[in-house]
């Protein structure tokens, strides 16, 4: 088996994504365990994980090891990261990998150390570390490093990253406890108080994927979706409509505009001129979600366009960091100065 030597890792909420050094993407799995509730051994990890959310029987804890973007549970993280380690670069490799890791921005530095350590104990030989929204940036193609602002809204499962950059560093940023599961729960909310109508988080991003627009759509879709009566308490299926699915996600989209607002607000003039040129790009798999970037536009009055292939966008930016690392390395920056 081959083994990459060096790996750009994007520890996200829900999902772990994981670039190699000349290699691309060589792993995207949920960022899901489960474990033994009395004797704590793991029984699963990632897809296989995943699949048991909603449906383990009691004794069996099925769980994210992060929670808004951070290590919840430190045992479980590093089970999970030497998990996904050993599965992408082989058990044996001498040395161990070099990883470049994306953190959130405004991190301390007991969090920081608590990565590196996981990550150690995964096996890495050295761990780097260089801010999510600008590991984004790179993965999608910004010229970070130019005299100009740049708008970078990564949108992860539990945390979206907002960071207006230039010359390679963070001029002004914001971290809000808001993603695709915010999206998620607004559904399952909704369902709730206008049907008496329980679904579960899988079924909600079912739901969301399939129906899902922050703007209503030319054409009303729906779909059946089984769930549970909260007036019988018996499974009931019922048709959910586009625009429903719409109308439920409308406080957490106002949220998000709100955020991205507020940051163009607080930043250099000069700077605000570069990105109304250059526009705001949307990275991070919430980024998918259909119509956010027109409603961006539509808000703001400033162009926002979708980065290629955006879930995948950061441990790019990582990997590529590895890659070219005499360009790049200057970008990882002195945490100690913050």
């Amino acid at each position: 088996m081959a083994t990459v030597l060096d790996i750009g890792v994007d520890l996200g909420t829900s999902s772990v994504v994981i670039h190699g050094k000349g290699k691309g993407g060589v792993l995207n799995e949920p960022a899901v365990i489960a474990i033994d509730r009395d004797t704590r051994n793991v029984l699963a990890v990632g897809e296989q994980a995943h699949r048991m959310l909603g449906r383990a029987p009691g004794n069996i804890q099925v769980m994210r090891p992060l929670a808004d973007g951070m290590i919840a549970d430190f045992d479980l993280a590093s089970a999970m990261l030497r998990y996904f380690v050993s599965k992408v670069v082989g058990k044996h490799l001498l040395g161990g990998p070099r990883v470049l890791l994306s953190v959130p921005s405004g991190v301390n530095e007991t969090e920081r150390h608590q990565l590196i350590s996981a990550l150690f104990e995964a096996g890495a030989r050295r761990t780097y570390m260089m801010e999510r929204p600008v590991a984004s940036a790179i993965g999608a193609g910004l010229p970070i490093g130019e005299p100009s602002g740049q708008m970078i809204v990564d949108i992860g499962g539990g945390v979206t990253e907002i960071a207006v950059m230039s010359l390679g560093r963070m001029t002004v940023w914001n971290n809000i406890k808001l993603g695709g599961d915010t999206f998620d729960d607004a559904i399952i909310k909704y369902l709730r108080r206008k049907h008496n109508f329980l679904v579960g988080p899988i079924t909600a991003e079912d739901i969301k994927i399939t129906l899902g627009s922050v703007i209503p759509r030319s054409e009303q879709f729906y779909m059946e979706v089984t769930g549970r009566s909260l007036l019988t308490g018996l499974p009931k299926v019922m048709h959910v409509t586009s625009d429903e699915v719409t109308e439920a996600m409308a406080g957490p989209l106002q949220t998000l505009l709100e955020a991205i607002h507020g940051v163009l607000e607080q930043s250099p003039a000069e700077l605000v001129g570069d990105i109304s040129e250059a526009g705001i790009v949307l990275t991070g798999g919430g980024a998918l979600l259909s119509g956010l970037c027109e409603a961006v536009q539509m808000s703001l009055k400033i162009d926002c366009r979708l980065a290629e292939d955006p879930q995948e966008a950061t441990a790019r930016g990582c990997c590529q960091t590895l890659e070219n690392w005499n360009e790049y390395n200057r970008f990882l920056g002195d945490k100690k100065k913050r």
